[in-house]
């Protein structure tokens, strides 16, 4: 036999076993007709592509399944169960974080009682100052307002100067109610947060003494099972 015709065997023997193996590996499609009556076919006919088929191989065994088109209604209950989901993650997330840090930075709740007064006392110091700044400011506003009323009760026009002037610190003592509003809402809500600390890290230390007493009765059970090898 000659090169060429060697060539053109192997050659066609290799087509033969790729075109076998491509016939072997085919999918088929099974789906129900408007009849209710199930169909195997080479393809889906669009009209019933949505109401889901399988996807089969030669043998019969299924492949893969293609679900139906949901309804409208059936997508939004769908939608609502994954932004569901997505927030019970990412509240999973947060407690996970919450617990990691709680757990990093005290040992005790006396500790956290302990960072709760020292912030809270902070607070307070400024709030502190902030009145303390807001009483001088209106004792300044009552002098230049002291000084006007004596100038126009002997006949002379307040100047503008004093009167911009009261008017500045007038706007400086509303600044400081708010800023002391402020200070008293973080008081409130710095308190909060580090009651619920509290409240959490006592949990977490619950948790882990019921996890360490379960450990022991666990290995007492385990050693009360075993025989004793010294009998």
């Amino acid at each position: 036999m000659s090169i060429k015709s060697a060539f053109t065997v192997v050659l066609g023997a290799t087509l033969a076993a790729t075109l076998s193996s491509v016939a072997q590996a085919r999918e088929l499609y099974r789906y129900y007709n408007d009849e209710g009556n199930l169909v195997v076919n080479f393809k889906v006919p669009v009209e019933y592509a949505g109401k889901g088929y399988e996807v089969i191989n030669d043998e019969g065994v299924v492949i893969r399944v293609v679900p139906r088109d949901l309804t409208e209604e059936e997508k939004k209950v769908q939608d609502a169960q994954i932004r569901l989901e997505h927030l019970a993650r990412v509240e999973e997330e947060r407690l996970r974080k919450w617990d990691e840090s709680l757990l990093l930075r005290y040992s005790s709740v006396a500790d956290i009682e302990d960072a709760r007064d020292r912030a809270l006392q902070d607070l307070r110091i400024r709030v502190s100052i902030l009145k303390s700044n807001k009483r001088s400011l209106k004792q300044q506003v009552e002098n230049y307002q002291s000084q006007a009323a004596d100038m126009e009760r002997r006949g002379q026009k307040v100047d503008v100067a004093r009167l911009n002037t009261i008017e500045t610190l007038q706007a400086d003592i509303t600044s400081t109610d708010r800023s002391i509003r402020d200070r008293e809402q973080e008081i409130e809500q710095v308190a909060d947060a580090f009651d619920m600390d509290i409240e959490r890290f006592a949990m977490l230390r619950e948790m882990v003494e019921l996890r360490r007493s379960l450990l022991v009765q666990e290995r007492e059970a385990r050693e009360q099972q075993s025989p004793d090898p010294r009998r």
